[in-house]
């Protein structure tokens, strides 16, 4: 993370079926082709993100290490819907998968970007939308020019600011 703190963050955590789900929406001042590029490019998901290998298309597997978490494991390309919408399963171990989605929205000369993750524990929903949201930051900084070689090596001084607030945050259960 940089001094930077990015752009206006509305998270909301939920509970759907018994899991949880947490979603966070912001703007970018970027095109929309810009911001799908960013979320979907091995090399500029290393610039802000995640090193991230494999095969890379619908069905696809692929192994990431996520910068700042630490977060070591794999994923398979569900959905991709270029510049809409794109949805991974994630997981270290089988039986422990997750789901992310990235849904994008052109808004004139900015781009809004709705993240849901699901499938999480509940007593865990707080933690991974704190996580989410230091990731909208760093993607923020990387959007304005950034380079992370002048970022910390962790995101966990950033996540400890929000934990607070995210635990706090009423768990609203949805339906789907």
């Amino acid at each position: 993370m940089t001094e930077t703190q990015g752009p206006d963050i509305e998270a909301t955590l939920h509970s759907i079926d018994g899991e949880g789900v947490a979603r966070l929406k912001s703007r970018y001042a970027t095109d929309i082709d810009d911001l799908w590029s960013a979320l979907t490019d091995p090399k500029r998901l290393a610039r802000w993100y995640a090193d991230v290998d494999g095969d890379l298309r619908v069905g696809g597997e692929f192994t990431a290490t996520v910068h700042g978490s630490g977060w070591d494991g794999r994923g398979r390309i569900d959905l991709c819907d270029p510049p809409r919408r794109l949805v991974v399963t994630t997981w270290e171990e089988k039986g422990d998968e997750g789901v992310v989605s990235a849904e994008l929205f052109a808004d004139g000369d900015h781009t809004i970007l709705v993240i849901e993750r699901s499938g999480m524990p509940l007593d865990r929903v707080w933690a991974y939308g704190a996580g989410w949201q230091t990731h909208l930051e760093d993607l923020a900084a990387h959007l304005a020019g950034q380079d992370r070689s002048e970022w910390p090596s962790d995101s966990w001084p950033r996540w400890e600011e929000l934990a607070p607030s995210y635990r706090e945050m009423p768990v609203v259960p949805l339906e789907r």
